[in-house]
């Protein structure tokens, strides 16, 4: 009883002359980022994504310096059975498949965060032109939206990657990010003109700023969010899409590698040496869903509708 006098007695100390509490006395308020970073903390499935995918990339990483095999060695039986030696098998040429898995792994992440990084530039600069310029700039980068959408990925980049002498890593990026720009683009479009009319933007220009200042300082870090997102979605979506390309023989060539080109080599084992199919496909379907339950928990992070976290 008496600690509770004393509480209602600092209280009321507490208070000024008006009734209400001194700046001191009221709680600290969070910022954005601490507010997001706690939602996502709390996406229990989005956390075990991450750890998922941190466990894949080290193992891919650091795993090779200790893997006794190496992944251009091809002095092993062909068709070896799974063993303690070789946990996967060996190829047809006589390479042990956990260093060809883990060599794929590093190159499909590679391309993957090339034509996330490159595809979401992309989208975001058109995007957010279209939606603060409008009129004529909106209608023409519209319309090549328009007209990329409607084109197969898969099937243009296939092509584009024939032609331009694909087989290199980079140029199998270059090639998927130049058809992976358009639903960044659309949704950034979206978000400008909705923050163009805001008061922050009014003032800004104003006080005489210019366009390339109010899109890049003022309109693109009020979209971090959605941006965020697609980044992390366009990964998932690279690494499927670098897959499809290998697995048809259009995508990554020899000295390179990727999950998709190892399936691609070895999908005719699947019923008499099947590890050599499923081990660098259960690592794909596990990179493609983490990255996608990632993308989930950063999209409810950065609602601010988003009260309760889903499991």
């Amino acid at each position: 009883m008496a600690d509770l006098n004393s509480l209602l007695a600092s209280n009321e100390a507490a208070t000024t002359a008006d009734g209400t509490l001194p700046p001191e006395a009221l709680p600290e308020p969070r910022s954005q980022g601490k507010l997001v970073l706690r939602k996502f903390l709390r996406h229990k499935l989005a956390m075990f994504s991450t750890g998922l995918l941190l466990l894949i990339v080290l193992f891919a990483i650091i795993m090779p310096l200790f893997w006794p095999h190496s992944y251009e060695d091809s002095s092993f039986p062909s068709f070896a059975k799974p063993s303690g030696e070789f946990p996967l098998g060996t190829t047809q040429v006589g390479k042990d498949m956990v260093s060809q898995v883990l060599r794929g792994t590093q190159y499909s992440l590679l391309i993957a965060l090339t034509v996330s990084i490159l595809s979401t530039a992309i989208g975001v600069i058109f995007g957010a032109v279209a939606g603060y310029l409008r009129g004529f700039s909106d209608s023409a980068i519209s319309r090549v939206t328009d007209l990329f959408l409607i084109v197969p990925q898969v099937a243009a980049a296939a092509i584009l990657a024939k032609v331009f002498g694909g087989g290199s890593w980079y140029i199998v990026a270059l090639v998927l990010a130049a058809f992976g720009w358009m639903q960044v683009a659309r949704i950034t479009r979206a978000e400008a003109m909705s923050l163009s009319q805001r008061e922050f933007v009014e003032s800004a220009r104003a006080s005489g700023a210019g366009t390339g200042r109010i899109i890049f300082k003022h309109l693109v870090p009020n979209m971090v969010g959605s941006i965020t997102v697609n980044a992390t979605l366009a990964v998932a979506q690279a690494v499927l899409a670098e897959a499809a390309l290998s697995f048809i023989g259009l995508g990554v060539q020899l000295p390179d590698t990727s999950l998709g080109r190892i399936i691609f080599e070895n999908y005719t084992q699947l019923s008499v040496n099947p590890m050599l199919f499923f081990g660098p496909f259960v690592v794909l379907v596990l990179i493609s869903l983490s990255i996608n339950f990632i993308g989930d928990g950063l999209r409810d992070a950065f609602d601010p509708r988003q009260r309760r976290m889903k499991a």
